[in-house]
């Protein structure tokens, strides 16, 4: 099967260039994808990116990871309804060296394979580019009415905040880009985010009016959640890929808990599994949906790519652990309340304890809950669990006698939130 139609059956395909197909077939192809460096790891919404390059570095081409460092001192407008903040340079080359740490992760940078993947950033050749060098040799190959054309362009001058000249130029920036790894990289095609498409036009055509060159270009549609949230975010921000941002059983957690009709659709693009494994993983899943094996499967097959198979396998454990309701938590020896990975650790007064607390207060003063009417209203809503025991009364008292081993107290809030309390 050809990239192209492995993409486009795995729902990773939505813009595609005439000639686009036909150049992959015809010889290996170096390709490119920018990463935005705004913070000093990447989360989940760059996924999709991520595995388009592992995709084409499959397929025997070459795959290159553009880090912004430039354009990330501009800011991109594209799917933006205001101008975000710009980052200083101290900032920017940290988040630089933590994004390159985790693409190695996944992309062969090997230089033994003859399409070893290589990460450039912008910057290098930017910084050496004079303003007016770069509007004479550059910006008189792209008119303002080509410019203004574009969908992200036009979206922000028809609203009430408008675009700053910085912003209004960086389809100029990023299409300069492009052309650059073309003359330097003698890479033909840049891939990425539909909302992209603009920019990465603009640099497909001035490779074509600079140098009398052509390029290629596909992009993958932009995720979003069947309720109509987006995509990668929840109530605790964005999931992640650096673990101690994200736990790996957060991680987890957060594809085990995908719908239905998200899980369908994200185990084809969030696995490596081909067509036949997932049909059958689909079909069992459809014969007992409660079983959940669909979502099970997409949280294990994406766990372990990023995280590697014994985090997945604690990741696991700790799940087992904690919702397993059949067994009371006394039996959770105190090595595995320590080994619980992702749960909210707190401390509490043991003198406290002593003569008892109420729920209410026990709940606020941990940080369970921001206020006492919250832990109020959760407890009368009985959403709250000590050591695995429900509890709806909020005059409760919380005292020594609920300590296992001596020492821990063990709270669930709601579903899936996790806290244990030490007496200290």
């Amino acid at each position: 099967m050809s990239l192209i139609a492995e993409l486009k059956w795995r729902g990773m395909l939505q813009d595609i260039m005439p000639g686009t197909e036909e150049q992959l077939s015809k010889e290996m192809t170096a390709g490119y994808i920018g990463f935005d460096p705004t913070a000093d790891s990447l989360h989940i919404g760059s996924l999709v990116p991520i595995l388009l390059l592992v995709h084409l570095q499959r397929a025997g081409h070459k795959p290159i990871a553009l880090v912004g460092g430039a354009t990330g001192l501009v800011g991109d407008p594209s799917g933006k309804s205001e101008e975000r903040n710009l980052l200083e340079e101290p900032a920017l080359i940290n988040n630089l060296q933590g994004i390159r740490k985790q693409l190695e992760k996944f992309l062969d940078f090997s230089q033994a394979i003859p399409n070893a993947a290589e990460m450039v950033n912008n910057f290098d050749w930017f910084r050496e580019i004079r303003f007016l060098d770069f509007i004479r040799d550059v910006g008189k190959h792209i008119t303002v009415n080509y410019m203004m054309a574009k969908d992200s362009v036009k979206k922000r001058l028809e609203g009430t905040v408008g675009m700053s000249f910085t912003e209004f130029s960086y389809q100029l920036v990023q299409g300069f880009d492009f052309y650059w790894l073309y003359e330097n990289k003698h890479c033909k095609l840049q891939m990425g985010g539909s909302d992209q498409w603009g920019n990465i036009t603009t640099g497909a055509e001035l490779i074509r009016r600079k140098s009398g060159g052509e390029a290629f270009a596909f992009t993958c549609p932009l995720l979003t959640r069947s309720d109509g949230g987006k995509f990668g975010k929840t109530e605790k921000g964005n999931i992640w890929l650096d673990p101690l941002k994200t736990s790996p059983y957060h991680f987890y957690q957060f594809w085990l808990n995908a719908s239905d009709a998200d899980a369908e659709k994200w185990i084809k693009i969030f696995s490596f599994l081909n067509q036949e494994e997932i049909h059958s993983i689909l079909d069992m899943h459809r014969k007992n949906p409660a079983s959940r094996l669909l979502q099970k499967a997409l949280a294990r097959e994406i766990t372990i790519f990023i995280h590697g198979n014994a985090e997945y396998e604690q990741a696991l454990a700790t799940t087992g652990k904690l919702f397993n309701t059949t067994g009371p938590a006394e039996n959770l020896s105190e090595s595995d309340l320590h080994a619980l990975e992702g749960i909210v650790k707190s401390t509490y007064s043991l003198a406290e304890l002593k003569p008892g607390v109420d729920l209410v207060r026990f709940l606020a003063e941990t940080g369970i809950l921001p206020s006492r009417g919250e832990a109020r209203k959760m407890v009368q809503n009985g959403g709250i669990s000590i050591n695995r025991k429900k509890v709806d009364d909020v005059q409760f008292p919380v005292g020594v006698e609920l300590l296992l081993h001596e020492k821990y107290i063990l709270i669930q809030k709601g579903k899936k939130n996790f806290y244990l309390v030490e007496a200290v």
